[in-house]
């Protein structure tokens, strides 16, 4: 693990680095393609700092409902800059409804502006564990493979680079192309991002060592990946079905304009 990253006479935290790094190219990527989804590239922005507002407030607010007694005696450390006390799905729901005020507030169409910050989510998919392996989070269950690593006293699985190597694979699906028309339906980007992204988790929470286990040994993340998906896949049934819809009443609107 490198917790730390020294230049020179500076010490970086090297999570909050690459989680910084990640941002900035995710932002520069979505904004480069946003025409393309038919967004404006000063909405990428905006839009991305309400979400981020959100994502810290709700990351760490969850987090502190599931422990509560870290709080209850040193309630100021709800301010602490510690990112190991940030919770996932806390922070994708903050940062979710931070993105929905900011975009009701100026009527932005949903779908293509989901589809233009797909690119972001994917790349902050590759940093996010990767942030985690430097700081040693989201670490794997013990095994005996060969590949294992020692981490926090024991050989683990190296959950994060599993989880790098799949949210490597989500970028490349979801990497926008030059040149061509908007990806059609709306929405469809998006939906298909999730569905790789909760796919992936499902499977790869497995191997790690930190999940939030309910009674009878059940992960938490595992059934809330399983409704994602479940989601995701539902909605891109429906946007395939609109858009065979529309492709079999065009001729015959066409048709009826020449008659």
């Amino acid at each position: 693990m490198f917790p730390i990253l020294h230049l020179g006479p500076l010490a970086i935290q090297a999570p909050g680095f690459i989680l910084l790094v990640g941002l900035w190219l995710g932002m520069s990527l979505a904004e480069k393609h946003s025409l393309q989804f038919g967004v404006k590239k000063e909405h990428i922005s905006s839009i991305v700092l309400a979400a981020a507002f959100g994502g810290l407030l709700g990351a760490r607010l969850v987090y502190a409902a599931e422990h509560p007694d870290l709080y209850l005696t040193h309630p100021l450390s709800l301010l602490s800059l510690d990112n190991a006390t940030l919770s996932v799905w806390g922070g994708a729901g903050g940062a979710l409804l931070g993105a929905l005020i900011y975009g009701q507030r100026k009527s932005l169409p949903w779908a293509a502006m989901l589809d233009a910050l797909s690119p972001l989510l994917a790349v902050m998919g590759v940093a996010l564990p990767l942030a985690n392996l430097a700081s040693g989070n989201g670490y794997g269950a013990p095994t005996n493979l060969p590949w294992g690593i020692e981490l926090w006293g024991a050989t683990r699985h190296p959950s994060q680079v599993y989880e790098i190597i799949a949210a490597a694979f989500i970028l490349m699906d979801t990497w926008p192309s030059y040149g061509i028309e908007p990806p059609r339906p709306a929405g469809r980007t998006f939906w298909r991002f999730l569905a790789w992204t909760a796919g992936a988790r499902l499977f790869l929470e497995g191997f790690r060592g930190d999940s939030t286990l309910w009674p009878g040994g059940i992960r938490a993340e595992q059934v809330l990946a399983w409704g994602v998906l479940a989601l995701s896949l539902w909605v891109l049934g429906k946007l395939r079905e609109t858009e065979a819809a529309k492709r079999e009443s065009a001729p015959i609107a066409s048709r009826e304009r020449q008659t």
